[in-house]
């Protein structure tokens, strides 16, 4: 089975055109050498995977024979991740929280007027 087809099967990916264009951007290794969306796939294969700024690691398990549903996808494979990994996410998500929402500009004369008398109090 092609890795495209693979990753789409088990739903690391929603269509497969997403699945061939990560392959094309690098992004998805099988035993640490970078593929082509047209690379086989075959059982005990290690995969790595980078989305979402996170890096995947999974290893084959079986061949799905189409797309499968979410709660029968770890027939089909062993998902390694390091939790580590899960982690950095969510210290990456509270560090974008304290920047200013994307498309509000600058701050206006009242927001100004509001930061300076926080300043002002301590």
């Amino acid at each position: 089975m092609r890795i495209d087809k693979y990753l789409w099967c088990v739903r690391y990916y929603k269509t497969r055109n997403i699945a061939t264009q990560a392959c094309k951007k690098r992004q998805i290794k099988v035993n640490g050498v970078v593929v082509k969306p047209s690379r086989e796939v075959y059982p005990t294969d290690k995969i790595e995977l980078r989305k979402n700024q996170i890096t995947y690691q999974l290893t084959v398990n079986d061949l799905p024979p189409n797309r499968v549903g979410a709660k029968l996808v770890d027939i089909y494979r062993i998902d390694t991740t390091p939790k580590e990994a899960f982690e950095a996410q969510e210290l990456l998500k509270y560090s974008k929280d304290y920047y200013r929402k994307k498309g509000t500009g600058r701050p206006t004369k009242k927001d100004r007027r509001d930061i300076d008398g926080f300043y002002e109090e301590e």
